[in-house]
């Protein structure tokens, strides 16, 4: 086999009870044929016995591997035992709930054009054009496709803050010093975190047109439930890092909050939370809400525990 000068790529999808059939089918049909990818591995984390029963028989697929957890241990510590188990020089991270728009060999080529270290390369985040025809799916398809799907020239302007675990390559020997924070169990802003360490560690970012769907949809009650989990490490991660000016310049939320901070208005904002708070969440959870008000309850909601930790 040729070994190209950048190094082979390990293609790591982390997973908890979704079905990445399609996904892995596609991804090894395409390196099958490939030089640069050696491998895909699959890492279960505390999955049922009916979704482990389908990874297992995604590994009779060329290059095909699982690693498996039997407790789930957390989006963060799943997301390091993979890096320990690839063996590829470069970790390609897709989430399981990621599909590829149009041919898979051409995504997959476009990496190599783009090796170079100590680089990080995001390829983005897509959502379907069209609205869910679900209306309780609307929130969440709503928010991505305004918020999280940007074009590579927006995303290079703050690529720290644009920089997300959803799609993305890093070198090896560079993640291994770095890695996942793994007290973060619950979901949402461990790549917060990684985009943090990044910056301080003055790693470049860089972003291109490469970007997947963001296909698994959650309702609208269980986006709120994820974004409260996540508010709750946003809270917890601004306790710990050591430099809270920069994690803010990372996290839009925190940029208002420390402004309305330094001013004193948080304490108003959480009042009106407390008073709105179960209004907001009905309203959320209806089709075609307004994005501000969801904003909104996310500030009000971090204000609340920050007042509430003091």
């Amino acid at each position: 086999m040729t070994i190209f000068w950048g190094g082979m790529i390990s293609i790591l999808i982390p997973v908890y009870n979704y079905d990445v059939t399609l996904l892995v089918n596609t991804l090894s049909h395409a390196i099958d044929s490939s030089e640069l990818f050696c491998e895909i591995i699959i890492g279960s984390d505390g999955c049922s016995k009916d979704y482990v029963s389908i990874y297992i028989a995604l590994t009779k697929l060329e290059k095909v591997d699982l690693y498996r957890s039997e407790v789930n241990i957390g989006r963060a510590a799943i997301r390091n035992r993979l890096i320990e188990k690839a063996s590829g020089e470069w970790l390609l991270f897709i989430d399981a709930d990621a599909l590829i728009e149009g041919n898979a060999s051409d995504y997959l080529g476009k990496w190599h054009d783009y090796i170079s270290s100590p680089t990080v390369i995001c390829g983005g985040t897509a959502y379907p054009p069209l609205a869910p025809e679900d209306p309780d799916k609307y929130l969440r398809w709503h928010y991505g496709f305004l918020h999280e799907q940007k074009s590579t020239k927006e995303r290079n302007k703050e690529p720290y803050a644009s920089f997300s675990g959803f799609n993305f390559l890093i070198e090896k020997n560079l993640f291994s010093r770095i890695k996942f924070n793994e007290e973060l169990r619950n979901y949402g802003h461990e790549d917060t975190l990684l985009g943090y360490q990044l910056k301080k560690a003055g790693v470049n970012i860089l972003h291109i047109d490469n970007a997947l769907i963001h296909d698994g949809v959650e309702s609208n009650r269980e986006f709120l439930e994820k974004t409260q989990e996540g508010i709750q490490n946003l809270s917890i991660l601004y306790d710990k890092v050591t430099d809270r000016k920069t994690f803010a310049s990372t996290v839009k939320i925190l940029k208002i909050y420390r402004r309305l901070r330094f001013i004193g208005a948080d304490r108003i904002i959480t009042r009106i939370f407390i008073k709105k708070r179960r209004r907001m969440e009905i309203i959320l959870r209806r089709k075609k809400c307004s994005l501000k008000i969801f904003l909104f309850y996310k500030l009000g909601l971090f204000s609340y525990i920050r007042l509430e930790s003091r």
